[in-house]
């Protein structure tokens, strides 16, 4: 997290301390957590909240061949033992079946 996000975490934790409590004694009373339990994932969350979206998505910054390369990559973490889709479930056929015509 840089300093800036740092600030702007700070700052909105002060503007909304009264409503972070609220919602910690609130998450504390519909789960088994202790608010102290329950400070550590509400402070993640409001971090990844208010940080800044600055990275652009890939497919705006990246050259043809990163995209192909990430395509790759993509393709290859999956598992090749799941099983095949037969011929007709991927067919025409298939989509139109139960629709009159």
């Amino acid at each position: 997290m840089n300093n800036l996000s740092k600030e702007m975490l700070l700052r909105f934790e002060s503007v909304h301390k009264e409503d972070i409590e609220t919602i910690t004694q609130v998450l504390a009373r519909i789960t088994t957590k202790s608010p102290d339990q329950i400070k550590p994932y509400l402070n993640a969350m409001l971090e990844r909240l208010v940080q800044p979206q600055e990275e652009r998505p890939l497919y705006e910054t990246a050259t043809p061949s990163e995209l192909a390369q990430a395509f790759r990559e993509w393709a290859s973490s999956h598992d090749r033992n799941s099983p095949l889709l037969s011929d007709y479930a991927v067919s025409r056929e298939s989509m139109y079946d139960n629709e009159e015509l």
